[in-house]
């Protein structure tokens, strides 16, 4: 159930959820943190089978929802385990009130995740907003919706014939990766979505896991560059 990425990093693939009708592949990131507890990224459905594997890599101190629609699988994952801390930022905690949440996640990194984990929060949407991280030892950027990137082969398997070709006009095909165009279109305030650009260009990152399509295993950067260039220059 888990892919081991780095030595303290590894990944959980998800079910293929809908989205409007969209089949939408889902992924996960687990990390564990310097004082060997772990960090669950956008929890995927809990099964028995990953439930068993996760368990073995350590216990589980915190849950996080990098935006407003990763959320599924939190009721769940804080069931399971009910000492682990919930976060996410304020629009998710405003969403989801019924869900104790320790905190909510703007610029600034919780205390208690260390050295490990630094992030960036894109605003100035009237969607949407959403937390980036970066895994600093493995140099792993962690993005949830703001670039998506299906390639070919799952759009043939998964997607019917008159939505494929939306893939490409929607910018969110592998050749084009990057957000959905109607999120792009509701960034009507951009200065602070370009900074936390800045923020995550300035970690240098080598991988890039993203939660739908395929992610970047090496040109971290480059990927990142891509993905977010519809955001425009620097003023």
């Amino acid at each position: 159930m888990l892919e081991r990425v780095d030595e303290a990093l590894w990944l959980a693939e998800g079910e293929i959820v809908s989205f409007y009708g969209f089949p939408y592949p889902t992924r996960s990131v687990i990390i564990r943190l310097a004082d060997d507890r772990l960090w669950v990224w956008s929890p995927v459905r809990l099964t028995e089978d990953l439930r068993r594997d996760v368990d073995r890599l350590g216990e589980v101190a915190d849950l996080v929802s990098p935006n407003k629609l990763h959320h599924l699988g939190l009721p769940a994952w804080g069931s399971a385990y009910p000492s682990a801390k919930l976060w996410g930022p304020r629009s998710t905690i405003k969403r989801f009130p019924g869900l104790a949440f320790a905190g909510a996640l703007e610029d600034a990194t919780p205390p208690g995740w260390g050295p490990d984990i630094d992030q960036a929060w894109f605003r100035g949407s009237y969607m949407m907003d959403e937390i980036v991280f970066v895994h600093r030892p493995s140099r792993t950027a962690i993005v949830a919706d703001l670039i998506q990137a299906f390639d070919e082969a799952f759009l043939r398997r998964h997607w019917s014939w008159w939505r494929r070709p939306l893939a490409k006009l929607g910018g969110i095909s592998a050749a084009h990766p990057g957000a959905p165009s109607d999120w792009r279109r509701s960034f009507l305030r951009r200065k602070s979505a370009r900074a936390a650009r800045a923020k995550v260009l300035s970690w240098n990152c080598e991988r890039v896991v993203i939660a739908h399509g395929d992610w970047a295993k090496s040109e971290g950067q480059a990927f990142l560059r891509r993905g977010l260039d519809w955001l425009g220059p620097e003023p």
